[in-house]
């Protein structure tokens, strides 16, 4: 389990790493073989006409490849931090008024005069 393991868990070194290629070549060999052998076992199934159209070799891609894309970018893209802390784990929805003071938290600027005269 632990090379499985290693081949999973990104690694946090900026940049491409040694190691990070070496996973991405040993991940793009699996992925290779998995690809091929699948093919092989789904052409000796009466599904073998439909696997030779262009159609057929499209949705094969797409059902294999979609569900690894994730898999196969582990180190490649950058992580992304979400985009905002919830204001209490615990809490579940928050009323109108706390979205609309976490929304102001950080305004910081008075209101300037009334424009166009203001009130008479």
């Amino acid at each position: 389990m632990t090379f499985w393991r290693w081949l999973t868990t990104p690694d946090p070194a900026p940049g491409l790493t040694s190691t990070k290629l070496l996973k991405l070549v040993v991940r793009v060999v699996l992925f290779a073989a998995i690809a091929t052998l699948l093919s092989t076992l789904l052409s000796l199934t009466p599904l073998k006409p439909y696997l030779n159209t262009w159609w057929g070799s499209l949705i094969f891609i797409l059902i294999l490849y979609v569900p690894l894309a994730r898999y196969m970018t582990i180190d490649t893209l950058p992580r992304t931090r979400s985009a905002a802390p919830s204001a209490k784990a615990g809490t579940g929805t928050a009323s109108s008024a706390q979205r609309r003071k976490e929304r102001n938290r950080f305004a910081g600027v008075k209101k300037g005069p009334p424009k166009y005269g203001g009130r008479r």
